[in-house]
């Protein structure tokens, strides 16, 4: 006669415990839970303890994925980091200030950022490590580069996606528009200026969203580069309103390590240390 209470087989709860895991899609813990009931056979903790171990493991899985995504779909080729970034090479810039940026408190203040400066000065360097913190932050993140971004909405033009195309820029949190000035934008009669493009795009997003660019270029060019004076400065006037600006004006990151490297090139070999010949035995 089988007893009543009678305890569950241990292998049927285990049993049960995967298939549940499995369903849920909790494959981290699926992949550990050999460890955590050892550890719970060994520890003997509160069931709430052991819960939020194994809770919390799997939540710490689950955002590092999510911002894993949210890095690899941003647009960024390279994870550029702040602590990477050489700041004696440039004395001049605010360290201060760029490490109060990496907060994000002016994305949430949907704030602007402008930087400029000349080519190789590290503009790009401290906007994808910011775009890097974005994600880590879980902020809905895009980067590109103007002449891509560019690219991308006139595609739209021409498959008739552009108003979902401009929406998807428009709308996420942080929005990273690199190298104003830097490539040779399209100018075909029958599309729009690349001027009136931006503008569309950065006045959706004033007051809404936070936008950072660079520019190697000074802004009375941008109505020359961008194909329309008037709606440059318009964009100008609406990126200003709300924007912290930062100017480098330093060197060359990027000559400085040719020029380090040609050096190296340049330096004669060092001569062998000559070998003693040897004094034959009598």
């Amino acid at each position: 006669m089988t007893k009543r209470n009678q305890p569950p087989d241990s292998d049927a709860v285990t049993a049960d415990i995967r298939h549940s895991l499995q369903v849920l899609g909790l494959l981290h813990t699926l992949g550990r839970i050999d460890e955590h009931l050892a550890w719970a056979a060994h520890e003997q903790p509160a069931p709430g303890v052991l819960l939020a171990r194994v809770l919390g493991e799997e939540a710490a899985r689950k955002i590092e994925q999510r911002i894993d995504w949210r890095i690899r779909t941003s647009g960024l080729h390279e994870r550029k980091t702040l602590e990477a970034f050489d700041w004696a090479f440039q004395p001049t810039l605010d360290k201060a200030l760029v490490l109060e940026l990496a907060r994000l408190d002016f994305v949430r203040r949907k704030d602007d950022l402008i930087i400029t400066g000349k080519a190789g000065t590290g503009k790009s360097h401290i906007l994808q490590a910011i775009v890097l913190c974005a994600c880590r932050e879980q902020l809905r993140v895009r980067y590109a580069r103007c002449v891509d971004l560019l690219d991308d909405l006139y595609a739209g033009l021409a498959d008739g996606t552009y108003a979902k195309r401009l929406r998807a820029w428009a709308t996420v949190d942080f929005l990273v528009i690199d190298d104003v000035g830097l490539g040779q934008v399209r100018k075909h009669d029958n599309e729009p200026t690349a001027a009136h493009t931006l503008y569309n795009l950065i006045d959706r997003r004033h007051g809404k969203t936070s936008t950072a660019l660079t520019s190697n270029i000074k802004f009375t060019a941008w109505g020359r580069y961008l194909g329309d004076v008037h709606l440059a400065v318009a964009t100008l006037d609406r990126l200003a309103m709300n924007a912290i600006r930062i100017d480098i004006d330093g060197p060359s990151y990027r000559q400085h390590v040719a020029e380090e490297r040609a050096k190296k090139q340049r330096r004669p070999p060092s001569a062998a240390t000559p070998t003693p010949s040897r004094t034959a035995k009598p």
